[in-house]
């Protein structure tokens, strides 16, 4: 009996495809623990963790079901810590006479893989993840011939095409977005609740990444490492999520406090993200909690969390492949100051991104308020290189691989793109930022002041980054108003100044 390897990535952990319906004497699955992939990036040391431990539980849940797994580990004497040896080594071992893989979500990882699969002299075979509710192609197919891809047109197409908060043909309630409903400032910290975790010792695997010489950013607890690693706790957090979270979700989404990593936000990206959960049954299961709970839940608490995943996440992974490889070289703004290297430690003056960052390299996570209109709005303002943003937040974050991680980044964050995923730069003074959060108290810049000793720098650098970008921003229509303001003001060379200053002081902002 001809003999087949397939091979499981540390993202393709979805124990719901049809490759595991039933064990096949004839089929082998390998999943690899590599420095190939602890290395192409700095992570967090959370991040490597989650997956090395997912993939474990995975490889372990197979092996219950009966199907022949094969595990390389960091440590293994056999471990090449790179894929295609890896490959080769197997199919040496076992006589393999073919070979099939998912299509990878990283254009890094599926350009190795075809190549490695037109050197192999067996057969080879791709076959799609079972977990997306889009296919690679069908944002690109779905804007044809338009110069901007809008999300919402996207998102309206999928709530009708899985009838999601769908009366017939028109949305219940005959709107389709909450969004102005969801911009709201966290007054009462005592309608926060603690998140649900899954604590668990690490402390053998860190021994193992510790003694290989893998080098990461961040911090653990290796006695209560918290972050879901099975399909059970993802479903866990799914559950606790629609009775505790769902509630408040929608209304306080873009808040941000210091008193509090997660406020109501699901925690269920990296556990999406690896697919030991996917979107549809995420979505389903709020919307059917909502049904039956709308005493209790609000329709815009739903929506808003609904078009997270099947607007915004799908939309970027359609971006991602629509684009790509070029996407990741683009840079509107012609960028390229270096990343303050408090960005690594969290250790500045500004309040906000000294708790943005602080919780970054703590959990590994930050909601997208804190990653676009702190950290995000930071660098756009300071003039960052792209591709060290791009670095920073891909290995920082737990639930970052790059197909969501540089759409949200180098596009929506960044505005490097040009206007293909945003129709403006996201960037704000000082304002916005106290609107939505208490990071301004106690700060030691006054979030008034645009000029002067103490001055926020956001306020002067807001302004000059619109100065300075005028030619390629002028004439965008959703940017005129701030144009003419800025046209108005009689402290423009010292707003200026002061942002030169700022900028040349960078390192000890």
């Amino acid at each position: 009996m001809s003999q087949t390897l397939r091979l499981i990535l540390g993202d393709q952990l979805n124990i719901k495809h049809s490759w595991f319906d039933e064990p096949q004497k004839n089929v082998r699955y390998v999943l690899m623990e590599m420095r190939q992939e602890t290395d192409y990036v700095q992570h967090h040391i959370q991040k490597i963790v989650g997956f090395f431990l997912a993939m474990r539980n995975f490889a372990e849940a197979l092996r219950q079901k009966g199907h022949q797994v094969d595990y390389f580990q960091l440590d293994d004497a056999d471990n090449t810590q790179q894929l295609e040896t890896n490959l080769t080594y197997l199919i040496e071992k076992y006589g393999i006479e073919s070979f099939e893989y998912q299509l990878p979500d990283e254009y890094r990882l599926d350009q190795q893989l075809s190549a490695f699969c037109k050197q192999v002299s067996i057969p080879t075979k791709a076959y799609d993840t079972e977990h997306f509710l889009t296919s690679r192609t069908f944002l690109q197919e779905f804007f044809k011939g338009k110069k901007t891809y809008l999300m919402e047109s996207f998102y309206r197409e999928m709530r009708k095409k899985y009838d999601i908060l769908m009366d017939g043909k028109e949305p219940l309630t005959g709107k389709w977005n909450y969004d102005h409903d969801n911009r709201n400032k966290l007054k009462d910290p005592l309608l926060l609740k603690a998140p649900k975790t899954h604590p668990k010792d690490v402390s053998k695997l860190m021994d193992v990444l510790t003694a290989s010489g893998a080098k990461w950013i961040g911090s653990i607890d290796a006695a209560t490492f918290e972050w879901p690693t099975t399909r059970e706790e993802g479903l866990e957090i799914l559950s606790y999520f629609c009775e505790q979270l769902l509630p408040k979700f929608g209304q306080y989404q873009d808040a941000m406090y210091t008193g509090h990593t997660f406020l109501f936000h699901s925690r269920l990206s990296f556990a999406m993200n690896i697919k030991l959960i996917s979107p549809l049954e995420v979505v389903s299961e709020v919307e059917k909690y909502w049904y039956s709970h709308q005493d209790k839940v609000d329709i815009a608490q739903v929506e808003g969390f609904i078009r997270q995943i099947i607007g915004w996440r799908e939309y970027m992974r359609g971006i991602y492949w629509a684009k790509m490889p070029d996407y990741a070289s683009l840079n509107f703004f012609e960028h390229s100051r270096k990343l303050p290297e408090w960005f690594w430690t969290g250790k500045t003056n500004m309040n906000c991104l000294h708790h943005a960052i602080g919780q970054s390299l703590d959990h590994a996570y930050a909601h997208h308020i804190q990653r676009l209109m702190v950290t995000g709005n930071f660098m756009l303002l300071a003039g960052i290189d792209p591709s060290e943003v791009d670095k920073w937040y891909l290995g920082i974050y737990i639930d970052a691989i790059e197909w969501v991680e540089i759409t949200n980044t180098r596009g929506m964050s960044q505005f490097a793109d040009g206007g293909i995923v945003g129709t403006k730069p996201y960037v704000s003074s000082a304002n916005y930022i106290d609107k939505m959060s208490n990071y301004c108290d106690g700060c030691a810049y006054d979030k008034k002041k645009k000029t002067g000793a103490n001055a926020c720098p956001f306020n002067s650098l807001y302004w000059d980054f619109y100065q300075r970008n005028e030619d390629k921003l002028a004439k965008n229509p959703r940017i005129g108003m701030m144009y003419r303001t800025w046209s108005k003001m009689k402290d423009q060379q010292q707003i200026l100044e002061q942002a030169k200053t700022h900028l040349e002081n960078i390192e000890n902002l």
